[in-house]
This record gives C-alpha cells, sequence and structure tokens, in this order.
C-alpha cells in the first residue's frame, strides 16, 4: 500500500466535499516534504496560478556530501533532458537548455563529510536542486542518480534513501489573498541523519528570510 502513488488516495481525501480534492504541484520521487492539494476547483486553480506566477515561493532543506565552496549563493545554471534512455536526468546546457535559478545558503556542516542545504529553487526545472547540488560537487546524501557513489557516506548507518525535504511553502491564501506558509516535520530517516550529524532543526530559523537579500 505505501508504494502507491498520491493520486491514488485522492478519493481517501474527499471526506464530505462534492468533488475529491486536485493537487496542485508535485514533488519529486522520493522527495519528502510540503504538497499543496485544492480542496476545491476553484482553490486548486488559485492555487496553481500562484505557482505559476511566481508567487509561491518553495524552502527546501537537503544533506549533501562535503561542503559546497561558498557558504551562500545563487546558482544560475540551464538543464536540459539528456538525449535516449538517459532521458529521465537533467545536465547543464547552456545552450540549449532551461534557465534554472537556485538560492542556497549552509546551514551546517558536519566537518567535511556533509552539509544541511537550505535552498530556494526560483525556477522550477525537472531534477533541479538535486543537478544544481551536483553541480557544487556536493550531490544529495542518497542520490546515486546525480552523484553516483560519491552521493553515499559508507560506513556510517545513515539513510541511503535521498536526503532532500520540502520544507515550507510560502504564498498568497487562494481565499483571502493573506500569506499562507505551509511547513512540513522531517522525514523519519532525515531526521535521523540530522541527529546522527548533530543538526538543530531550529538553527535554521525562518524560512525564506536568510535569502532577503538575495532578492
Amino acid at each position: 500500500m505505501a508504494d502507491k502513488h498520491l493520486d491514488a488516495w485522492l478519493d481517501c481525501l474527499q471526506f464530505d466535499k462534492p468533488d475529491r480534492p486536485r493537487l496542485v504541484h508535485r514533488l519529486d520521487k522520493d522527495t519528502s516534504g510540503v504538497l499543496l492539494l485544492g480542496r476545491s476547483a476553484n482553490a486548486a486553480s488559485k492555487l496553481a496560478a500562484a505557482f505559476k506566477s511566481r508567487a509561491a515561493r518553495k524552502c527546501y532543506w537537503a544533506l549533501v556530501v562535503g561542503v559546497p565552496k561558498h557558504r551562500q549563493g545563487r546558482i544560475d545554471a540551464a538543464l536540459a533532458k539528456l538525449p535516449g534512455r538517459a532521458g529521465e536526468k537533467m545536465a547543464v546546457d547552456h545552450d540549449e537548455g532551461k534557465r534554472a535559478v537556485t538560492w542556497y545558503r549552509v546551514v551546517d556542516n558536519a566537518l567535511k563529510r556533509a552539509a544541511w542545504l537550505e535552498m530556494e529553487p526560483r525556477t522550477g526545472r525537472t531534477h533541479q536542486l538535486r543537478a544544481h547540488c551536483a553541480l557544487l560537487d556536493t550531490p544529495i546524501l542518497g542520490d546515486g542518480k546525480y552523484g553516483g557513489a560519491d552521493a553515499f557516506i559508507a560506513g556510517t548507518g545513515v539513510s541511503r534513501k535521498l536526503h532532500l525535504h520540502a520544507r515550507a511553502v510560502r504564498l498568497p491564501h487562494p481565499r483571502t489573498g493573506k500569506e499562507l506558509l505551509v511547513e512540513a516535520p522531517l522525514s523519519e530517516h532525515i531526521a535521523k541523519s540530522f541527529d546522527f550529524f548533530g543538526f538543530d532543526e531550529h538553527a535554521a530559523g525562518k524560512p525564506f528570510v536568510a535569502f532577503s537579500e538575495l532578492e
């Protein structure tokens, strides 16, 4: 049952409403965290419009192998799908790719072995954060697709699952227009890895605040 796609569970979330909820956006496979649903067609339409217009902002946490050279910055590297059987994987392609921009900062690090990144994608390309972290030579922990063997830390007992978490979404409320902030707790395997490396969730502070100088 646990391997079912969320689409298969939407009927269970209908409750007393005449229609089942609608997915507003999606997360990459194996990414945990915030996922918004619209309880009505009108709400879903307004929420989707916020994502399309970039009025919605998304905050991600990731544990990466190694530590980026710069503690904070902006990655501006166009991405395109690789041809053929590798088409599900993205690669930097400044000529044919679509622009992809990610803001990031190092919240904490465990010596040079691993780092906790807060990231905000300013564009919505497929696998954007995974490809951009690999570009920094710090692949997301557990991301063998983009980091190969370098995405794992042997001999530690740390989970081999993907350590990418959609921490928060901020957008206008579809009915009132007021700011709506939705946050999600860490998944179990990422929380255990935080404990292993000695990271304190509260060290990140409020989402989106740290990138105000980049706006």
